[in-house]
């Protein structure tokens, strides 16, 4: 069965439940995501949706990109994703599409993107290590410490924490909770809070 689909992270607002309490939203524009191709285990070894979704001009897409479109009669759009399934709920063809309707208001999601790239940063934001002493004549403010070993095996061990890139890697959030889905404008209000920056794609499965 089908049930996910591709979005935009638009950006974070509250709203009122019924009884009257404040809930932090994060909006994703979940625009209808267009088949492109269907693959099924008989003929590509697993099943699977790839779809595309987001507007792009002509001068800028590739013709390999292009091309993909073109074979199946389908207009052009600016991203090309596949979706997994276990097994197909009907039969799909190219051209048909994916909205917001495949989720209702109160449905748990898994929703994955790439978090906000935080740039090099030493192990105390990165890895929320303590500081040393502040006195005067300490050499150990913000340093990691230690980080070799003896002789054997002279060396760091592979996963050491240690200063370098923060964030900007893939991280998937399970069990937010649809609060409102606005058709009109192809938008999903999920509770909490959406990896990513503003403007950022998101993938969102029903779990």
């Amino acid at each position: 069965m089908v049930n996910a689909i591709y979005g935009k992270k638009i950006g974070c607002t509250q709203v009122f439940s019924e009884n009257g309490n404040a809930l932090y939203v994060t909006a994703i524009e979940a625009e209808p995501c267009i088949v492109i191709q269907v693959k099924d285990n008989e003929k590509d070894g697993y099943n699977a949706l790839k779809v595309g979704f987001g507007k792009i001009k002509e001068k800028k897409a590739t013709r390999p990109h292009e091309g993909e479109f073109v074979k199946n009669k389908v207009n052009l759009k600016k991203y090309l994703r596949e979706i997994r399934v276990d097994k197909f709920d009907r039969e799909y063809k190219p051209g048909d599409s994916l909205d917001v309707k495949i989720f209702k208001v109160g449905d748990k999601v898994k929703i994955t993107g790439n978090s906000k790239g935080k740039g090099f940063a030493g192990v105390i934001k990165r890895h929320g290590f303590h500081r040393g002493r502040m006195s005067h004549g300490s050499h150990s403010h913000r340093i990691p410490g230690s980080v070799g070993m003896c002789s054997t095996p002279s060396r760091i061990a592979k996963g050491k924490k240690m200063p370098g890139r923060m964030g900007g890697s893939k991280v998937t959030i399970s069990g937010s909770e649809v609060v409102d889905i606005i058709e009109d404008q192809n938008l999903i209000l999920v509770k909490g809070s959406v990896p990513g920056a503003r403007g950022s794609l998101v993938f969102l499965r029903k779990v």
